[in-house]
């Protein structure tokens, strides 16, 4: 019961050593002394909260807002203390807010439970009591012996120990785990792989000892001991052998495994990525906007409680006679009446901080990411994906990048690979017509035309076809001479491989004459030339990063023990010692330069003592314990020496369509391109070439092969003075990942300076943790610009997690950069609509939506505010507390957020088109401090207008009657409050460029339905208020014509401005997006704004009498739809349906 409560809290104790011990089948030693170890059970949990912490959780996460925090003290404050207003008017507000967060977050939080107890209840086998027995996932232990059947996932993480072939192995996919498609071996210790039946399994007596639970997919450190008899035999345990949960088993009837990791301690689960909450900029400016707002509350109520205690200094004004103080009042503290005054104000002017601007922030963020994935532009039809949005918080931010870092293979290029070359004993072959061709020769040639291949031809071509992890097919495996067609032609093998490169090698291989046939327990099977020939696989030294390469050890037919190696040329050509080793070299460097991938290819003869010694040290490293992944690194380097090398491989990997494009595109709005790849240094410059990435006109600046910090920094200080002397437009920087580590190191400053001073920067031979620290450089930068960073790879995912906004490329190379980004989008050309449309469209939408909600509410406290001074201060309020509650949630809520997803202010196609508009928007153009200021002075400007307007139309001795009867302050309240509804309304209308029947419907359906409202709160005598202050108020209001004169009188002056500033500045300052305005093509009329219409062949600069025609709405053409058909060529590519049909007027 303990331990479920600390799991609950979150309080699990760690675990006590670095190593666990799994007693197979739960067999626990005899004697006394052992206390077994706790381990996690088989539950996995997703979820969030749970039906007992859901409330104070929930309401912990919301209270730590600003806006709602603060509301809630002013609703506390009201309970308190004697204030103007109910406390239902800043009660209710809040309990909307909280209520609508909370049961988006319950259900969310709901579907997560439902996946879990789905998962947690879905039934598994297991040995017990010397038979099969069906339970839940959820109650597998450590320990316990699970059988999995064929297509079945694995509930846990298992050590395999038999499976239903003869030498224990079993093929399963990842693609869940890491995206891999291809299927992968697992093998069994030869002393369990035996063990087919329960009744034998029941038997073992075992004992698993590994390392506790983490979370890297590609690691695992174990053995196992197994007692026969008297004996104990040990065995390694590594990766091959652990069976990851969510893995699936395929091409095996069945396995048997044992439990080792369960429930949250799975790999999978570990996995699980709790993100790291990423923060927009305008998230930022809103914060920052609100503690302005913030201080002009303070100093209003700080204000007005002085000028009262300054008005009743005179005796008549502190106690009037209509107005008699009790005795409680005269005989309280002034200090305590001072603070009493100061809260009661406080409450009086809180609407002033918009508390609805989250919620409503939170709907156009979630609705609107929406139309990413509605996007027909973005979707990808060869492979049937769409735009996929992971986080809908930064929406906007696509409309602020400044630098984009791209991975080059797979994002920039498709990752499918085709053989184009190789080099064999320092002769270079084409492959023609399905046979390698020395360079220099055709087919017609005397040597071109062979049948067979020469001795060391052979020998490259079968190391290509023994050092791999390619897969074949299971189906085709079956029969000695290979599957065979019904019309008797042999069908080609389709082979599976986790690297495109192998795939592409392999077929090769086939194609001219020695095939890989597939593997038979521990032995791979090839046909050379037709003839079958079988090697006995000793070893596998899996590839790695660091290393770089890969090696097997195999026996040959004729018993020979051969070592098998390939990798990158740095890896491979310092271990060699004999071969053509400089004329590869120079292949190397030529295939590179055409832009293609390299590899260099090896062997090794060992004799009888050798392999023992290499047999020898492969085991102790294997069943080591402590350390393993080092002491196998020195192993793996003293076998993968004094190598004989064979040759080198070409291998294309083509460009995606219109890379080129985009990447021109993105330099024309203002956004710099780094590239950051693994490749060598030779290979991702002539990419760069070819991508557009560098210019042939462009200078390009080498920082590469730099050793020590000295050299490094004296190349750094000549880039820098090049280039301050050279006068060249643009300049390119290449740079390596050992200078890179020098530069970074000590001299930050100066690497940074050249970079900014370069148009273009390419990093090669870049390691993962690399490029996270480059992005991580440039973003934490003085400027701060904003990052977006885009790869398809495992190895893209740190650099991706550390920009702001992380895109991830739905490729070949797994599904795990997708998973760990912001945004998926199939290919590299989608960014630029990405970008330059739905990242523009959402920052111009909440740009406008964030600064409209602090010029509405600034219209709407300020009247209170200016009321006072006609009240004596007595914190009277002007409107009634029902209107002060729905004015955010009912009356002025719904156009603003219909803006916020609908609003087009320019045709995507012209953005696409255009990306030089994308410069209008940058560096929070729009949201910066010059227009906060300007909305917040329209809003006082706007509020004085309201207030003093219907002050002056309504003065002290205004008979607005017939009957010459007289106003009363809920009357001058309501003037005020119906012109402000109207007023703020219209002002989001003149914002709006793009009209939808929508936008129609909520603009002048809140202003209907305030109207309505109004007459049914004000024209019923409702039971259940105690007092009615607004009876029949409205109805009287609206009876007078000087009222409506008043409100349109009002209406037209505070918008008659707005309208003419707008003109003004689009005629005789337009920026880029308003003159884009303007030409919107394909039509003779254009419309300038959504209420103006201006003639193609017009001047910008027209007349005033133009101007005011368009501004009064006389100028007689009818405005152009905004929507489109496939029949128009303008439009015919552009199939984006964020774009809504829109409503055709007489006028514009």
């Amino acid at each position: 019961m303990l331990r479920w409560v600390r799991q609950q809290l979150g309080f699990d104790p760690p675990h006590q050593s670095d190593t666990r011990t799994i007693y197979i089948a739960n067999r626990f030693p005899q004697h006394g002394h052992y206390v077994p170890q706790k381990f996690a059970d088989n539950r996995i949990i997703s979820s969030k909260y749970t039906v007992w912490n859901f409330v104070p959780k929930n309401l912990f996460e919301q209270f730590r807002r600003v806006a709602n925090f603060y509301f809630l003290i002013i609703f506390l404050v009201q309970l308190m203390i004697d204030t103007p207003t109910s406390p239902i008017t800043s009660g209710l507000p809040l309990f909307f807010v909280i209520t609508v967060t909370a049961i988006k977050q319950g259900y969310e939080d709901w579907l997560r439970h439902k996946a879990d107890n789905e998962v947690n209840g879905a039934p598994v086998y297991v040995v017990r009591s010397g038979g099969l027995v069906k339970t839940r996932s959820k109650n597998i232990r450590v320990g316990d012996i699970v059988r999995v059947a064929k297509d079945e996932t694995f509930p846990v993480d298992l050590v395999l120990l038999s499976s239903d072939r003869v030498d224990g192995s079993c093929h399963v996919t990842t693609a869940s785990l890491d995206g891999e498609t291809n299927l992968k071996t697992h093998v069994a210790v030869p002393e369990t792989a035996v063990l087919q039946s329960v009744a034998n399994l029941d038997k073992l007596v075992a004992v698993i000892e590994c390392q506790q639970p983490e979370a890297d997919l590609y690691r695992f450190v174990g053995r196992i001991t197994i007692s026969q008899q008297t004996e104990e035999i040990v065995r390694p345990l590594g990766p091959e052998s652990l069976l990851l949960r969510g893995a699936r088993l395929k091409n095996t009837k069945e396995i048997f495994g044992v439990a080792v990791y369960t429930g949250m301690e799975t790999k999978m689960a570990l996995n699980y990525k709790s993100k790291s909450q990423k923060r927009s900029a305008v998230e930022k400016s809103m914060n920052s906007f609100l503690i302005i707002y913030l201080i002009i509350l303070l100093f209003e109520a700080i204000l007005s409680t002085i000028l009262k205690y300054a008005w009743q200094a005179e005796e008549k004004w502190d106690e009037p006679w209509y107005n008699g103080k009790t005795e409680h009042e005269r005989n309280s503290s002034k200090i305590l009446r001072f603070i009493s005054d100061f809260l009661a104000f406080l409450v009086l002017y809180n609407f002033i901080i918009p508390i609805s601007l989250y919620v409503t922030v939170e709907m156009q963020k979630f609705l609107g990411s929406f139309f990413i994935g509605w996007d027909l532009d973005l979707y990808h039809e060869e492979t049937n994906q769409r735009a996929q949005v992971n986080t809908s918080d930064l929406n906007e931010e696509l409309g602020q990048v400044e630098y984009v870092f791209t991975d080059k293979t797979g994002t920039l290029t498709e990752n499918e690979m085709q053989f184009r070359e190789c080099s064999i004993n320092g002769i270079k072959y084409q492959e023609v017509n399905g046979k390698l061709t020395p360079e220099g020769f055709s087919e017609d040639s005397p040597d071109g035309n062979r049948h067979s291949l020469m001795k060391e031809e052979e020998l490259f071509l079968k190391a290509v076809c023994l050092c791999h992890t390619v897969q074949i097919n299971a189906d085709q495996t079956d029969g000695a001479d290979g599957p065979w067609h019904a019309n008797g032609i042999a069908a080609p093998l389709e082979y599976y491989a986790s690297s495109p490169d192998e795939k592409a090698l392999v077929e090769a291989a086939s194609r001219v004459g020695v095939v890989f046939t597939g593997t038979s327990g521990d032995s791979m099977e090839i046909k050379s030339l037709g003839k079958p020939e079988r090697y006995k696989l000793l070893h596998v030294l899996e590839f790695d990063p660091n290393r770089r390469r890969m090696s097997v050890i195999v026996e040959s037919p004729s018993g020979e023990k051969l070592l098998f190696t390939k990798g990158a040329e740095s890896s491979i050509l310092p271990r060699s010692k004999s071969g053509e080793i400089d004329k590869t070299r120079i292949h190397v460097d030529e295939f590179a330069l055409k832009g293609l991938r390299t590899l260099c290819v090896a062997y090794r003869r060992f004799t009888p003592e050798e392999y023992q010694e290499v047999g020898k040290r492969l085991h102790e490293a294997r069943t080591a314990l402590q350390q393993r992944e080092e002491r196998l690194a020195d192993v793996f380097n003293f076998i993968e020496r004094d190598l004989e090398l064979l040759g080198a491989t070409g291998v294309e990997d083509k460009l995606q369509e219109k890379v080129q494009e985009t990447i021109e595109a993105l330099r024309l709005a203002g956004i710099k391109v780094w590239v950051l790849t693994g490749d060598k240094h030779e290979t991702a410059v002539s990419v760069s070439l070819s991508c557009g990435h560098f210019h042939r006109t462009m200078n390009i600046l080498e920082l590469v092969q730099h050793k020590s910090d000295s050299t490094c920094a004296e190349q750094l200080r000549q880039l820098a003075k090049r280039i301050k002397e050279d006068h060249v437009i643009q300049h390119g920087l290449v740079v390596d990942g050992t200078s890179l580590s020098l530069a970074l190191r000590e001299h930050e400053k100066l690497f940074m300076d050249v970079c900014k001073n370069c148009s273009a920067v390419l990093c090669c031979r870049m390691a993962p943790l690399q490029k996270a620290k480059v992005v991580r450089l440039l973003k934490t930068s003085p400027e701060k610009p904003i990052t977006l960073a885009i790869g398809d790879g495992a190895n893209d995912v740190s650099m991706i997690q550390e920009a702001h906004v992380g895109i991830g490329i739905m490729g070949k190379e797994g599904r795990q950069a997708v998973r760990n980004s912001d945004y998926a989008i199939a290919r590299f050309k989608f960014l630029s609509k990405l970008l330059f449309v739905h990242g523009h469209f959402y920052y111009i939408r909440i740009a406008t939506l964030v600064q409209y909600f602090f010029y509405k509410n600034v219209c709407f406290i300020t009247p209170q505010f200016l009321y006072q001074f006609f009240c004596l201060f007595s914190q009277q309020t002007l409107y009634d507390s029902v209107y002060l509650t729905l004015y955010n949630i009912c009356f002025t809520s719904l156009p603003v957020l219909i803006y916020s997803l609908f609003e087009q202010h320019v045709h995507p196609h012209v953005l696409q088109s255009k990306p030089v508009l994308y410069r209008d928007i940058s560096k929070n153009a729009h949201l910066g401090f010059k227009p906060f200021l300007y909305w917040t002075i329209l809003g006082f400007f706007h509020a004085f207008v309201f207030f003093y307007g219907s002050y002056l139309l309504m003065g002290e001795d205004t008979s607005l009657l017939g009957n010459g009867q007289m106003f009363g302050n809920w009357t001058f309240g309501t003037l005020v409050f119906t012109v402000m509804v109207i007023t703020v309304t219209m002002k989001m209308a003149l914002e709006t460029h793009f009209w939808t029947w929508i936008n129609h419907f909520v603009t002048w359906g809140s202003i209907v339905f305030y109207f309505i409202f109004s007459l049914f709160y004000g024209g019923i005598i409702w039971p259940f208020l105690h007092t009615q202050d607004m009876y029949f108020v409205f109805v009287q209001l609206l009876s007078s014509g000087s009222a409506w004169f008043a409100i349109i009188l009002i209406v037209v002056a505070c918008l008659f401005l707005d309208v003419v500033k707008k003109v003004l500045y689009r005629h005789l300052q337009p920026t880029s997006t308003e003159k884009a305005q303007l030409t919107e093509a394909g039509s003779g009329i254009n419309c300038l704004d959504s209420m103006c219409c201006v003639s193609a062949g017009e001047a910008a600069g027209a007349s005033l009498r133009g101007v005011l025609e368009r501004v009064t709405g006389r100028c007689g053409a009818g405005r152009p739809s905004r929507s489109w058909s496939s029949s128009d060529p303008f439009y015919a590519n552009d199939r984006s349906i964020l774009t809504l049909s829109t409503m055709d007027s007489a006028t514009c």
